[in-house]
């Protein structure tokens, strides 16, 4: 069997991500087919994007099933559980596998489910992209004669890089790219490892799409000057009454868009949905290491902006609450209020 993505590959004998703490300044494929490698992979962001991280735990967790027996396998699923305590799709995808009664689990039912999750998320993010564009083209109409292109700030990564398709924010406006011609998109840097800077406009290069690169604190600025039309972000779980989690910096924008009345958006399949979780307040926020604000450490070298010795407060999200969001854009549709969105996903 083979899986593949654009930062994902298997071929039914190894498993390997593309190492996103590396671009751009090259494409390192790692193989992490060893489930320790993979664990460590997910938590140091070489693997990241709520959607992919729970396809590769799942992969891992199949992959692992041929030469295992089922109580290993439950254990290295807990394992695996533990790498990303945000993302709900992390839980989902492996609830989904463990889903068997004890003694009726095979490495074969593993990887058909497997399968079946890597082409869901194929289809429900060309669900996302055509739900949000059709809203966006409705609700941000324009005259196409002169107009100018339509302006969108979006933060972190939400592309091909972080699912099995072509993305939830950077999907849509990949179809608002394809539909129009006319779009630019304002990419925040985005904490923590800069995954908007070193990623999302990685991303917009190679799809040929107008963008423009900002520090996080200058959005407001750009708002104020009537320079972002909308702001579209992805999410790694929402809430019951409609609050998100996503990358630290994205509650900072709703604020600012409610203040100038900028339409917020926040995209993502019907799998980041945690109906267990009442609100924002239950998210479990993931602390990442020191050393990540004191400078950066990678493969071309060190540099280092502040004293090793200062402290730090370094959460990889924060939680948006939901009367701050425009709209829900799922697969399943667009909706304006948590009620109708969680009538939606019950009822299906």
């Amino acid at each position: 069997m083979k899986l593949e993505s654009m930062s994902f590959r298997y071929d039914g004998e190894k498993i390997c991500v593309l190492d996103q703490t590396r671009l751009p300044q090259e494409k390192v494929w790692l193989d992490v087919t060893e489930p320790d490698l993979m664990v460590e992979a997910i938590r140091s962001l070489r693997v990241r994007g709520a959607p992919l991280i729970g396809l590769a735990a799942a992969v891992t967790l199949a992959h692992a099933a041929k030469d295992a027996n089922e109580d290993q396998v439950r254990a290295l699923a807990g394992r695996l559980r533990e790498a990303r305590p945000t993302a709900v799709n992390l839980m989902n995808a492996l609830d989904r596998l463990m889903n068997f009664a004890p003694g009726e689990m095979t490495a074969e039912q593993l990887m058909n489910e497997t399968r079946a999750l890597f082409a869901e998320d194929q289809m429900l993010c060309e669900r996302i992209s055509a739900n949000g564009a059709d809203w966006v083209l409705k609700t941000l109409a324009r005259d196409p004669a002169g107009e100018p292109s339509l302006n969108i700030l979006t933060h972190c990564n939400t592309g091909g890089l972080a699912t099995a398709g072509v993305g939830t924010a950077i999907g849509i406006i990949r179809e608002l790219h394809k539909r129009t011609g006319r779009i630019h998109v304002y990419v925040d840097e985005t904490r923590p490892l800069l995954q908007g800077g070193r990623l999302t406009a990685w991303e917009m290069n190679e799809l040929s799409i107008p963008h423009t690169l900002i520090c996080d604190n200058m959005a407001a600025l750009l708002m104020r000057d009537g320079q972002v039309d909308c702001v579209m972000v992805g999410c790694d779980r929402i809430a019951r009454n409609g609050d998100f989690a996503n990358k630290v910096g994205t509650y900072s924008l709703a604020i600012l868009a409610r203040h100038h009345n900028v339409p917020f958006l926040v995209a993502g399949p019907n799998t980041t949905v945690d109906l267990k979780c009442a609100s924002g307040r239950e998210i479990p926020i993931e602390q990442r290491p020191t050393a990540e604000v004191h400078g950066v450490k990678g493969a071309f070298g060190d540099v280092r902006w502040a004293p090793s010795t200062a402290p730090v407060f370094n959460p990889a999200f924060d939680v948006t609450p939901a009367e701050l969001v425009t709209a829900w854009v799922l697969d399943n549709g667009v909706f304006t209020s948590p009620s109708e969105l969680i009538r939606a996903i019950e009822g299906e």
